[in-house]
């Protein structure tokens, strides 16, 4: 078994069955009914956690294998508020539901878990960097979550097309001394959120055995990553690494919600790393949605518009009318911006703003933008692109004084030294016009318009074969016919 491991050791994928039963006192609670650490039926749900080194942001995970997207700033997820936690009997309960009145199975929730932990994994370490897997699995529904993750891993590229399905085995004897010279990746899939008590033989000194191997490399040379499903071994479910002999993984993948340890896993020494945390299903939405088919589309894009927006207002949407607006300079860089589409006709869509802002800049050293409306609910968007133009200021001043008198005081500011100015002019404005007089219109402030030369209308579809349509205009004005792409 050691051969094949070094023959394919280019993309190979390992898994460690350890099946000895754990004594009553460790073993998972309600053998006859295991219990899984799931919440929602559909879609499953699932967080992920990675430390990242000091210097980093936190980030996202997303894209094709990229990860490391900055986002926004650590505070915001060590609010109390902003992460939901598991306690060992909650997370009990769900799983009693679950396989209670909701008529799971074990296997159907094992599947929907180790699917998760695949897709997490393949997210944030790629192919071709991460590609020799050891899966260490437990006696548990953890480890069965292992196998699961193993067998999707395998389709994600993670093993050689020329070997056969199966997945290779090892027992603990077989393992090879020095784990970094054969695995990029050690997915830890041996005890779950039902685990009690200290680890037992073999376990025990597998845990110790990955311990020294991380503290050695990290002095040494780099280590293979750790992944956790759920626990990392050795942790007490809610009160973390008590006993400080358990593992330290790089990356714990929690299925349903974090349970409460992980709130250790996310701050502990030596850990001060940054983390992530990230919703599976988001990353990989099953659009539901009707079949967007040619003879259904309305001849003109305008009134195929007017439908789609009639349908997410219906829906409730927030803000159906916001909008990314795209626009690039004389220099070619572009920038992008949500404003908010205050009218449309056939003559084009309007919106209003700073005429001394950047996008005014770039509209008027290069005309040519694109507008983007995204319709998460109904899994639709749309995008226009076109040439802009200001509107007229007979247009602007109709609009200006339709506004809340507010917004009409805030569209008189420009930029200035700090946010006390700002506040300091307001109050001056409010007083000012304290009167309920005539607000004018400042003459940095009105409208564009964007002139249509194609549309595209996307429908999302859960076979990811999704729906795209694309009208374009001709130069003399007249509409092309519909294709789609």
């Amino acid at each position: 078994m050691n051969s094949l491991i070094r023959k394919a050791k280019c993309k190979t994928m390992t898994c460690l069955l350890l099946a000895q039963l754990l004594p009553p006192s460790t073993s998972l609670i309600n053998f006859n009914s295991p219990p899984r650490s799931l919440q929602n039926p559909a879609p499953y749900q699932s967080g992920l956690f990675v430390p990242c080194s000091r210097s980093d942001f936190r980030r996202w995970c997303s894209g094709s294998g990229m990860a490391n997207r900055p986002v926004s700033s650590l505070q915001s997820l060590q609010s109390s508020d902003s992460v939901s936690y598991l306690s060992q009997r909650e997370a009990a309960e769900i799983d009693e539901i679950l396989m209670g009145p909701l008529g799971f199975s074990v296997d159907q929730l094992m599947e929907l878990a180790g699917l998760s932990v695949a897709t997490a994994i393949a997210e944030v370490y790629r192919t071709s960097e991460y590609n020799r897997v050891l899966v260490i699995c437990g006696p548990g529904n953890n480890g069965g979550d292992g196998l699961v993750a193993a067998r999707h891993l395998f389709h994600f590229g993670y093993k050689p097309v020329l070997e056969s399905l199966s997945v290779p085995f090892l027992s603990v004897e077989d393992l090879p001394m020095d784990l970094s010279n054969d695995f990029d990746i050690l997915i830890d899939a041996m005890f779950g959120f039902s685990f009690r008590g200290a680890p037992r033989p073999p376990f025990d000194d597998l845990i110790q055995r990955l311990l020294s191997l991380q503290n050695h490399d990290r002095l040494h040379q780099e280590s293979p990553v750790v992944v956790s499903i759920d626990i990392p071994s050795g942790w007490h479910v809610e009160e973390g690494d008590v006993s400080r002999e358990g593992l330290k993984p790089d990356m714990l993948v929690s299925l349903t919600a974090p349970k409460l340890c992980a709130k250790r896993f996310l701050w502990s020494a030596p850990f001060s790393w940054r983390q992530i945390c990230s919703t599976i299903y988001s990353l990989r939405e099953n659009y539901i949605s009707p079949e967007f088919l040619e003879d259904q589309v309305e001849p003109d894009p305008f009134d195929q518009f007017e439908k789609w927006f009639a349908d997410a207002l219906a829906a409730g949407l927030r803000e159906p009318n916001a909008m990314a607006l795209s626009t690039a300079g004389k220099d070619g860089k572009p920038s992008s911006r949500i404003v908010l589409l205050k009218g449309v006709n056939k003559d084009g869509f309007v919106w209003y703003t700073n005429y001394e802002s950047r996008k005014a800049r770039d509209i008027s050293e290069n005309p040519h933008a694109s507008l983007l409306f995204y319709w998460d609910g109904l899994n639709r968007q749309v995008r226009v692109e076109g040439f802009v133009e200001k509107v007229s200021e007979e247009e602007s001043e109709q609009y200006f004084h339709s506004r809340p008198r507010g917004s009409q005081l805030g569209a008189i500011s420009t930029v200035i030294p700090g946010r006390h100015v700002l506040h300091q002019e307001y109050e001056e404005l409010e007083a000012k016009f304290s009167d309920g007089s005539l607000i004018p219109k400042p003459k940095h402030w009105g409208g564009y318009r964007l002139k249509p030369e194609s549309f595209e209308f996307w429908q999302g579809q859960q076979s990811r074969l999704h729906d795209r349509m694309q009208k374009e205009f001709r130069l003399d004005g007249i509409v092309s016919c519909w294709y789609v792409q």
